[in-house]
């Protein structure tokens, strides 16, 4: 722990080198400096009891230890994710936030902002492309999972930082799918929320999704990522210097002002959309929306309000359902070390102390020699019924032979 940092800290100035003036009376002039002397040790002293010792992996306690929230940006193709991180950490930066950016898209060419991990640095894209014959999907998806396979060192990295960073701000592939709904997708999500307060910021498009049944499915998409992830999740209607979001916020609030606008379609997929509105109320209520615009940065504070709101929900919710089910799992696995426990403790008791077979498909020797003699026994009996059947078989071929000459043509 640095002193000089902890005094300005507690704004108490140490006293400067050479520094002899005193601020009182010449009588008892050397009787303060002395006192003075005494509570800077004292207190450089306490200082000392409060640190707290570092762990193996060089990190402080974990009840000392300031966790930063993780958001990881989400969206369809053409939704301005990119665009927005990128707004997301200008803003940081003139907060005086920190912040810490990571990069999960493989197939990217360049990035408007500076990355602290980019998975370009570890997995060649263009690499994997040509050794694994994939295409370019097939290609993000690859490097996706090699590099979630060394993640708990990512992981690892981001404890060493936590104590200098407030948020964790996570950038994925431009199709969704490859993210949300693969195996790497949910190691790295799992791994993020395991560990840290994790939130999943969906961008949507909100022009294009000024059509009622564009914003159906972009709802239903949301509702999916939800379920996949039980994370919180907000919803962030990009691109509001080009339209506005009330409407959107219109149609979750009002549910006959959605049914008037898709009433003027009679296709099926708008009839479908109306009886899905319905579905989707209760996950209306709960669910947090703000418009922000990667271009101007406006609504910028509303969202990080709404992140606050939601690590919240996260200390509240998921956290207690995480340990539930971690709690649930040793559980299970005291349960099996107790049942093999115990029938260990039963196959000693029955062997007397003596040496236990293991069931390897080996027997004793008599036993063996039993087995070969009942094995002797049953082939002279097969060799006997084999007999049996070919004189059987023998009087048929004949019989047969006869009948066969009398329908000779």
């Amino acid at each position: 722990m640095d002193i000089d940092s902890d005094f300005h800290k507690m704004n108490i100035k140490p006293q400067e080198e050479g520094d002899t003036r005193i601020p009182m009376d010449s009588e008892g002039s050397s009787n303060v400096q002395n006192d003075k002397g005494k509570e800077n040790e004292e207190l450089t002293n306490s200082m000392k009891k409060l640190q707290v010792e570092e762990s193996s992996s060089g990190q402080a306690g974990s009840s000392f230890k300031k966790k930063p929230v993780i958001i990881i940006v989400v969206g369809m193709a053409g939704s301005g994710k990119t665009t927005f991180l990128h707004r997301l950490v200008s803003h940081t930066r003139e907060s005086n936030v920190r912040g810490y950016v990571m990069n999960l898209d493989p197939a990217v060419m360049t990035l408007p902002f500076g990355a602290n991990i980019d998975i370009r640095d570890t997995v060649r894209y263009k690499e994997v492309m040509k050794q694994f014959n994939l295409g370019p999907n097939g290609g993000i998806l690859t490097s996706l999972n090699l590099f979630a396979t060394k993640f708990d060192e990512v992981v690892s990295v981001i404890e060493k930082r936590a104590d200098q960073l407030d948020y964790v701000l996570v950038d994925t592939p431009g199709q969704i799918e490859i993210f949300t709904w693969s195996a790497s997708g949910a190691i790295i999500t799992e791994a993020f929320a395991s560990t840290f307060p994790t939130v999943i910021a969906y961008v949507v498009d909100t022009p294009r999704s000024a059509s009622p049944v564009t914003f159906m499915s972009n709802m239903l998409y949301a509702c999916s990522i939800l379920y996949k992830t039980r994370l919180p999740l907000v919803l962030a209607f990009n691109k509001t210097d080009v339209a506005q979001h009330q409407f959107a916020l219109e149609w979750m609030e009002d549910f006959e002002a959605f049914q008037a606008a898709v009433s003027t379609d009679s296709s099926y997929s708008s009839t479908l959309a109306q009886s899905l509105s319905l579905v989707l109320d209760e996950f209306y209520k709960n669910l947090r929306s703000v418009g922000v615009s990667a271009v101007s940065g406006a609504g910028m504070k509303d969202f990080f309000k709404a992140i606050e709101a939601s690590v919240e929900e996260y200390m509240g919710n998921y956290k207690a359902d995480l340990e539930k089910r971690r709690a649930e799992k040793e559980r299970l696995e005291e349960e099996h070390r107790k049942e093999n426990m115990e029938k260990l403790r039963k196959d000693m008791e029955k062997s007397g102390g003596e040496t236990v077979i293991l069931s390897t498909g080996l027997k004793d020797k008599d036993e063996r020699g039993k087995a070969m003699m009942d094995e002797d026994e049953e082939e002279v009996e097969e060799e006997e019924e084999d007999e049996m059947f070919t004189e059987d078989e023998d009087a048929l071929d004949e019989d047969e032979d006869e009948e066969v000459g009398r329908f000779t043509f």
